[in-house]
């Protein structure tokens, strides 16, 4: 009889938990977990949020869920939240490690690099890349302590693996602030992609699996000038909706890609292609 396929993108029965769950793709990264079938754990700093989209995605997918406040930041947090979600949903099977940050103020935020505060840089860095160790660790811990492998799916950025065009950003605005890409924003998500790497060899005996999904620019409220400069450096000539990142978390998170760890899987219409 001929192998069948399909099977290997379910997820059911598995319990998954997604940091940044509140986010612009986390919500949609969460919804496609579900679908497939895995209960989730939705993670973010509003708990009530979360508790809320929890709901939500219980009801539409008819998975289990939970809403848990989690500060990634924050290692206390962190291992409180790991222990919320295994005890309530049981042993974790996926974690898709996702969760980032910008600044509450978006202008210091795109600081010229020569005016960039150490302030600045370490508060994003405390979640960029601070977040996914403590993140990493905690659950990684606990797959290895429940014998039954995983696998770990880190957000990192298309950023983090070729420099920004500036001249993308010219007359460019998001959310009516003039933008850029700051250093800490590639140096971060290029951290991702080393820490992926070496967890990926450091849990192998383990059969865990680590790997980055790399998104290309997605559209989250850019203007107008900004959507269509950047369209024309990609080869499929737009930007990507959210919902385009989430086959390749489902193919990370599930046995479709059982023989792959320590890969990133870069999701950008072409861009870093030329």
């Amino acid at each position: 009889m001929r192998s069948r396929y399909r099977g290997l993108f379910d997820l059911g029965g598995r319990n998954a938990m997604v940091t940044g769950g509140l986010g612009i793709l986390g919500r949609h990264f969460c919804h496609g977990l579900a679908e497939f079938g895995a209960n989730v754990a939705v993670l973010d700093l509003d708990e009530g949020g979360c508790r809320e989209f929890a709901a939500e995605l219980a009801g539409e997918h008819g998975v289990r869920a939970v809403g848990i406040g989690c500060d990634v930041s924050d290692a206390c947090s962190v291992k409180d939240a790991v222990k919320a979600a295994a005890g309530e949903l049981g042993p974790i099977a996926v974690l898709h490690n996702n969760a980032a940050t910008k600044s509450a103020n978006l202008e210091s935020f795109f600081a010229p690099f020569e005016d960039y505060s150490l302030e600045q840089w370490r508060g994003i860095m405390s979640v960029n890349i601070d977040g996914m160790f403590l993140m990493a660790q905690a659950v990684g811990r606990h797959m290895a302590e429940q014998g039954r492998g995983g696998s770990i799916v880190q957000t990192a950025s298309i950023y983090g693996i070729m420099a920004p065009d500036k001249r993308i950003y010219e007359g460019s605005l998001y959310l009516g602030v003039q933008i850029g890409t700051p250093a800490v924003y590639s140096a971060s998500k290029a951290a991702v992609i080393g820490l992926t790497r070496y967890l990926a060899a450091y849990w192998a005996e383990r059969g865990i699996r680590v790997n980055t999904l790399v998104p290309g620019g997605v559209e989250s409220g850019q203007n107008g000038t900004f959507r269509k400069q950047y369209s024309a450096r990609v080869p499929l000539g737009r930007m990507a909706s959210p919902r385009e990142m989430v086959g390749a978390l489902i193919y990370l998170a599930s046995d479709a890609s059982s023989y792959v760890t320590g890969q990133s899987i870069v999701v950008d219409g072409g861009l870093s292609a030329w």
